[in-house]
């Protein structure tokens, strides 16, 4: 896991507000100070050198516990690779 940054508020959206001081990769699972899961990074805005995050909060985390806790430190781990599988070719028809 990989620092983040700190949250700074609630948006009307429902959405955690973050500051960074790096681009994190979008769909990175967030996790606070106590490694309890909160949610994803669906959103990076703003200058490069310090960034806002955009997290989609998870139904399981706590809205008051994180309301009350602004300026807790959030991590970052980086998203599941997707496999790809591999497509059977089809063999051609001869005319």
């Amino acid at each position: 896991m990989k620092f983040l940054g700190n949250s700074l508020h609630v948006a009307n959206s429902g959405k955690l507000i973050a500051r960074s001081s790096q681009t994190p990769t979008s769909g990175g699972i967030v996790f606070d100070s106590n490694n309890n899961k909160i949610g994803k990074v669906s959103y990076v805005f703003g200058p490069t050198k310090q960034p806002y995050i955009s997290i989609r909060l998870f139904n399981s985390a706590n809205l008051d516990e994180i309301k009350s806790n602004y300026g807790e430190k959030l991590f970052v781990s980086k998203p599941k690779s997707k496999k790809h599988k591999k497509r059977r070719m089809k063999p051609r028809q001869k005319k």
